[in-house]
C-alpha cells in the first residue's frame, strides 16, 4: 500500500513515530532504574559454574588440586563409541585442565595415553587414576618440553610402552600477564616462546617419525591468537604462531596421511589463569564472553576427540577450531 501523502498524512506519520519513540524511551528508562544482572548462559546438559569464581591465586606452574572450585573434566554425559580404539596418544600438559579432560575422553574412546607434564606429580597421578578407570593404560612422563632432548626421550618412552603413536596433543603452556610492553622482560618473553612454540615444535618433530597414515597432531591455540590480548602480549604472540604452525605443518605432512589441526579455546577454568591473575581478577574470569562465564575443560575435550578420530575428521586438516564462548568466533 502506498504511503499517505499531504499535510494530514505526514502529520499522522510524525505523531505515530514520536509515540513509538516515547514507548521505547520509557522502556529504556525502566531498564536504567532497575538494572538486572544477566546470568551466565548455559547451553549444555548441565549448568556450569559462573562468576564470581574462586579467588585462588596459585603458585606456578599451578596445581589443580589447590583450586577451591574444581574444574569439571569428567564429561559424565559423554558416551564413548570406540572412535580411538586401539590407538595411543601423548598429551602434553595432560596433568590438569584441558589436557586432563582430553586424556580422560581419549581413554573413554579406547586410547592409551601418555601424560607429559612439568612437575605437578599429584595432579598427574589423579589424571592417571581417571584414565585407568576408563580401562586404558596411562604413562606419566615428567619433564620440560623446552628441551628437545627430553621430547625425544618422552616420545620414545611412549612408543616403547604402547607399541605405537597415533595422536599427539600439544597443550603445555606458560602464561603471565604484563600491563605494558616495558614490563615484559626478554627473559619472560623467551620462557613463553620456548614453552609454547618451541615445545610444540620439539614434540611434533620427535613424534612424526613414529606416526603412520591416519595419525594426527592437535595443537592448543587460543582466542588470544585470533584477536590478541593487550595484557598477554607474549602469550598472544605464541598462540598466533601456533595457529600458523598448525596450518603450515598440515600442508607439509598431508602426503604422509597425517592430519594437523588446532583448537582455539576462549577462557577455560584451569590452573593456568589462577596461576597468572591476582585473586580479584580470577573471580570474574570469563565474564566478558557472550556466555558470561568461562568454559569448563569438559566442554573442550570433545573437540579434541573429533579432530583426533579418523572416523570423524579424516577430511579435515589445517584448521583452527574456535571454541570461545562468543558468537561467531
Amino acid at each position: 500500500m502506498a504511503t499517505r501523502t499531504g499535510k494530514d498524512g505526514s502529520q499522522a506519520t510524525v505523531r505515530k513515530q514520536r509515540r513509538l519513540q516515547q514507548e521505547q524511551d520509557g522502556k529504556d528508562a525502566a531498564k536504567k532504574q532497575s538494572p538486572k544482572k544477566r546470568s551466565a548462559v548455559q547451553t549444555g546438559a548441565k549448568a556450569q559454574p559462573a562468576p564470581p569464581l574462586s579467588r585462588n591465586h596459585l603458585r606456578k606452574p599451578g596445581n589443580e588440586s589447590d583450586l577451591d572450585l574444581k574444574p569439571q573434566f569428567l564429561a559424565k554425559g559423554y558416551r564413548g563409541s570406540g572412535k580411538l580404539k586401539g590407538m595411543a596418544a601423548i598429551v602434553t600438559g595432560g596433568d590438569s585442565g584441558i589436557g586432563r579432560a582430553v586424556a580422560v575422553l581419549f581413554a573413554r574412546e579406547g586410547a592409551d595415553v601418555a601424560i607429559v607434564y612439568l612437575n605437578e606429580h599429584g595432579d598427574a597421578r589423579e589424571t592417571r587414576r581417571h584414565v585407568e578407570a576408563e580401562g586404558r593404560q596411562c604413562l606419566l612422563i615428567p619433564g620440560d618440553v623446552k628441551s628437545a632432548a627430553f621430547c625425544v626421550k618422552a616420545v620414545k618412552k611412549a612408543v616403547k610402552t604402547f607399541g605405537r603413536l597415533d595422536v599427539l596433543v600439544n597443550n603445555a603452556a606458560f602464561q603471565e600477564h604484563a600491563d605494558s610492553l616495558p614490563e615484559l622482560s626478554e627473559e619472560r618473553f623467551d620462557e613463553t616462546m620456548k614453552t609454547n612454540v618451541y615445545g610444540y615444535f620439539h614434540m611434533a618433530k620427535a613424534a612424526l617419525p613414529h606416526m603412520k597414515r591416519g595419525a594426527s597432531i592437535i595443537n592448543t591455540g587460543s582466542v588470544t591468537g585470533l584477536r590478541g590480548s593487550k595484557k598477554l602480549l607474549d602469550y598472544s604472540t605464541t598462540k598466533g604462531a601456533i595457529h600458523a604452525f598448525t596450518m603450515a605443518l598440515a600442508g607439509n605432512v598431508l602426503e604422509q596421511g597425517i592430519r594437523v589441526n588446532a583448537v582455539a579455546p576462549g577462557p577455560v577454568w584451569t590452573p593456568l589463569n589462577p596461576a597468572d591473575r591476582p585473586a580479584d581478577k580470577v573471580a570474574e574470569f570469563g565474564a566478558q564472553t557472550d556466555y558470561r562465564r568461562p568454559a569448563q575443560p569438559e566442554e573442550l575435550s570433545p573437540a579434541y576427540v573429533f579432530l583426533a578420530s579418523p572416523v570423524c575428521s579424516s577430511y579435515i586438516t589445517g584448521i583452527v577450531l574456535p571454541v570461545t564462548g562468543s558468537v561467531g568466533e
